[in-house]
C-alpha cells in the first residue's frame, strides 16, 4: 500500500500539469481541472485557494471526470461556470459603457450599484482590469471626447459641453494638463506653440532634445539626425519648431553627459504629455534608481494595477523622453531585454553603463 501511495504522489507532483495548478495558470482554465480529497471539492487551475498537497490531488482532463469523483464544485473558483476573471472583465466592460454613455460623470456608488457590487470591491476590480480608477477612466474618456470635438472642427465651447463638462470654468482648470496645451492650440494642431530643439551626438548615436515653454518635451535617440527632426515634426505638425541657441545647447550637453555617465544625474523640468495611466507608469519609471532594473510586472504592482503588464509595456513604448523617463530600466520577468523604442542595443548599453562598479564607466 505504501509503495502505491508514493507512486500516486509522484505521478501528480511530477506531472507537468501540476505546475500549471501551482502557478494558478489562467490559460489552463477550461482545459484542466483538479479534485482534492481532503476538502471534497474540484477546482479550476487558477483557483485562488491555498495550494493543496499533491498526495490529496487528482488531475482531470474534463469537467465530467471531475464530477465523477462525487465531489462538489469549489465555491471560490466556480469550475462549472465562467472564471472570476471573465466575470470581472464583463463587469468592468459594462461599467465602461455606463461611463461612456453617461452625460455627466457617474459616482463610484452609482456605478457599483448598476453592476451589482459594493463600491470598494468594484473600485478594486476596475483598477485591476483597466489600470485606472473609475474616476480617472471617466476623466480620460472625457478628455478624448474633447480632443475628438476639437479635431472635428467644433468650437471650444461645443467640445466642452459635448464632453459632459457642465461649466467652462471646470474644464479650463484642467485643460492644459488634459491636452498638453490650451484648447485653442490643440484645435489648431499645436499651431503657435513654440518648440525649441537641438541635435547632438553621443556614443550611442544622434540625440535630439526639444522643449516647450513648460519643459523638455522630447528626447529622441537614433542613427540619423534628420530622421529625429522628422519624428519631432510628426509629433508637433503645426507647432513652430525653432533651432535652439547657445544657451539651449548647454541643456543638450547636460543630457548628453547623462547618457555618457549616468551617475551625474539628470534633473530637468519636463513637459510630460500622456494619458493618466501612462503618466502613472512614467512616474514609477522615474523612481527607479540608477543601476537598478525592474520587471514590467513589478511596475504594474507598484502603480496598483498588477494585471496591467501589457498596458505598462505599451506606456513604456509610448515614452518620448529617453533617459529622462528611464524605460530602458524595465526588463522582462525572466531578466531578458525586451523591445526598446530606440533599439535593444542602446538599451543594453544604457543598462551596462549604469551598472555599479568601475567597469560601467568604461564604454568609450
Amino acid at each position: 500500500m505504501t509503495t502505491v501511495h508514493k507512486a500516486a504522489i509522484s505521478s501528480v507532483a511530477d506531472d507537468p500539469r501540476w505546475a500549471r495548478i501551482v502557478g494558478r495558470d489562467k490559460t489552463a482554465d477550461g482545459h484542466l481541472w483538479y479534485s482534492v480529497s481532503t476538502t471534497g471539492v474540484y477546482c479550476r487551475p487558477s483557483c485562488p485557494s491555498r495550494t493543496a498537497n499533491p498526495r490529496n490531488v487528482q488531475l482531470h482532463d474534463s469537467i465530467e471526470s471531475a464530477r465523477a469523483t462525487g465531489f462538489r464544485p469549489c465555491q471560490r473558483c466556480n469550475p462549472e461556470g465562467p472564471s472570476l476573471e471573465y466575470e470581472n472583465a464583463n463587469l468592468v466592460a459594462k461599467a465602461c459603457r455606463l461611463i461612456e454613455e453617461s452625460e455627466g460623470e457617474p459616482s463610484l456608488e452609482e456605478l457599483a450599484d448598476r453592476v451589482g457590487r459594493s463600491p470598494s470591491y468594484f473600485h478594486r476590480v476596475f483598477k485591476a482590469v483597466t489600470g485606472l480608477t473609475p474616476k480617472n477612466y471617466a476623466a480620460a474618456h472625457r478628455a478624448e471626447k474633447v480632443r475628438q470635438g476639437l479635431a472635428s472642427g467644433n468650437t471650444v465651447t461645443e467640445a466642452i459641453y459635448d464632453a459632459g463638462f457642465n461649466s467652462s470654468g471646470r474644464f479650463y482648470e484642467k485643460s492644459t494638463g488634459m491636452l498638453g496645451m490650451t484648447p485653442s492650440q490643440y484645435r489648431a494642431g499645436g499651431a503657435n506653440e513654440e518648440i525649441r530643439f537641438a541635435v547632438g551626438q553621443t556614443s550611442l548615436g544622434a540625440i535630439l532634445v526639444a522643449s516647450s515653454r513648460k519643459g523638455v518635451v522630447s528626447i529622441l535617440l537614433g542613427d540619423d539626425p534628420d530622421k529625429l527632426v522628422h519624428d519631432l515634426q510628426d509629433r508637433f505638425p503645426k507647432a513652430r519648431l525653432v533651432g535652439a541657441n547657445r544657451d539651449y545647447d548647454a541643456l543638450v550637453a547636460r543630457v548628453v553627459g547623462f547618457v555618457e555617465k549616468p551617475g551625474v544625474g539628470l534633473d530637468l523640468p519636463l513637459d510630460v504629455r500622456g494619458t493618466a495611466f501612462q503618466q502613472r507608469v512614467w512616474q514609477a519609471l522615474r523612481e527607479i534608481p540608477v543601476g537598478e532594473t525592474i520587471s514590467y510586472a513589478e511596475i504594474a504592482r507598484r502603480i496598483g494595477s498588477p494585471h496591467a503588464m501589457r498596458a505598462v509595456a505599451g506606456a513604456c513604448a509610448a515614452n518620448k523622453l529617453a533617459v529622462a523617463i528611464p524605460c530602458h530600466r524595465v526588463i522582462r520577468n525572466d531578466g531578458a531585454l525586451s523591445g526598446y523604442a530606440w533599439g535593444v542595443e542602446r538599451k543594453r548599453a544604457l543598462i551596462d553603463r549604469e551598472a555599479p562598479g568601475p567597469e560601467s564607466s568604461d564604454h568609450a
